[in-house]
């Protein structure tokens, strides 16, 4: 099997970690022998440059053929307002990605608020309290007087079996294999109730898994008091929003917080953090999270398309940059370091050989 894997470096810092990303990738599917053949389209700034939007349809059509990609942060926080052509790509609605599976997982020697956390988060992505890139056509909020404001909550049957799945599968492979579903259903009874019933019944298809449900005010705090009691996390896309920045904070923040968005036969790898433009250019940025979405990246393609070798691939990537991570020496300034950017991703690809 060969996988398909674009890349997109998007704006800043990205024309920086993305391509440390794609080297550590290279390697490790190197060692396990993978094919992969890899596409660079582009996307943000340079999509803008090249074809005179952000997502350029050139890059759109070439998505549809692959399997998955790494895209980059995106800068759209300094982008034109008013113009439909300069907005933050619209890639999670067009590809449908449902689900941002984020994973908190703790090192002994960098420093964190909890040491031996180990959290898997997926978080939906498509319903919840809507926003403009979730929608067609219309506004998900209306202002209809200076003195009121509507806004709409949707959750259907199909987004919160698909994410309940989701996260069985993942627990399913690892050690622990728990997982919790997180809602506020005794106030919220139609809505969190929906979701909530139909982790309920996902749960039964996973008897190997067990299953717990709690509610969303509780889990924040239990995550700050004994995180290490989690596992997998489910839950619904603006509260999975607020604790994947828990579980990035509990473990030393979005520095260490990679991610990747999947859908029903994609997946896009993108690291949590944004575009930092203050350090853009300075080589000093930290390639860890980009770099390990790329590793979540291989293991997701590896498990939907039963391909050991991915598996193998994405096994050997995260077991190096561990290794790196526990040598302390070619770790940037953030992570106690004196490296560069540069630098610690071709530490870990050596750690890969």
């Amino acid at each position: 099997m060969t996988l398909k894997i674009g890349i997109l470096e998007g704006d800043d810092i990205g024309l920086e970690v993305v391509p440390e990303c794609v080297k550590v990738m290279k390697a490790a599917a190197s060692r396990a022998g993978l094919a992969i053949e890899w596409r660079t389209l582009p996307i943000g700034k340079a999509g803008h440059e090249e074809h005179g939007d952000t997502l350029p349809a050139a890059t759109e059509q070439a998505l549809r053929l692959l399997d998955g990609w790494i895209m980059g942060p995106i800068g759209h926080a300094a982008y034109p307002r008013g113009d439909p052509t300069w907005v933050m790509p619209p890639v999670r609605k067009k590809f449908e990605l449902f689900a941002a599976v984020r994973p908190a997982l703790s090192h002994a020697n960098i420093a964190s608020v909890h040491k031996n956390v180990d959290i898997v988060f997926v978080r939906e992505l498509t319903e919840g309290l809507l926003y403009s890139e979730t929608v067609v056509a219309g506004a998900p909020e209306f202002r209809p007087n200076d003195d009121i404001t509507v806004s709409m909550r949707v959750i259907t049957r199909k987004g919160a079996n698909r994410v309940a799945r989701e996260a069985f599968e993942i627990a399913s492979t690892r050690p622990r294999k728990k997982v919790t579903a997180a809602h506020k259903e005794p106030v919220y009874r139609l809505a969190c109730g929906m979701f909530a019933e139909e982790c309920r019944k996902v749960a039964r298809e996973f008897p190997q898994v067990a299953f717990e449900e709690m509610m969303i005010d509780s889990i924040a705090m239990k995550l700050v008091m004994d995180p290490q009691r989690f596992d997998v996390v489910v839950t619904t896309n603006q509260f999975g929003d607020i604790l994947t920045d828990i579980g990035a904070g509990l473990v030393g923040g979005l520095g260490l917080a990679p991610g990747v968005c999947v859908g029903e036969r994609q997946a896009m790898a993108q690291a949590t953090h944004g575009s930092a433009p203050d350090i853009a250019g300075r080589g000093v940025a930290n390639p860890y999270a980009m770099i390990v979405s790329g590793q979540m990246l291989l293991a997701w393609l590896g498990r939907k398309r039963g391909e050991p070798k991915a598996i193998a691939a994405a096994d050997a990537l995260l077991g190096a940059v561990r290794k790196v991570i526990a040598g302390g020496k070619n770790l940037t300034r953030d992570l106690g370091g004196t490296a560069g950017t540069r630098e610690m991703g071709d530490a870990i690809a050596r750690a890969i050989a």
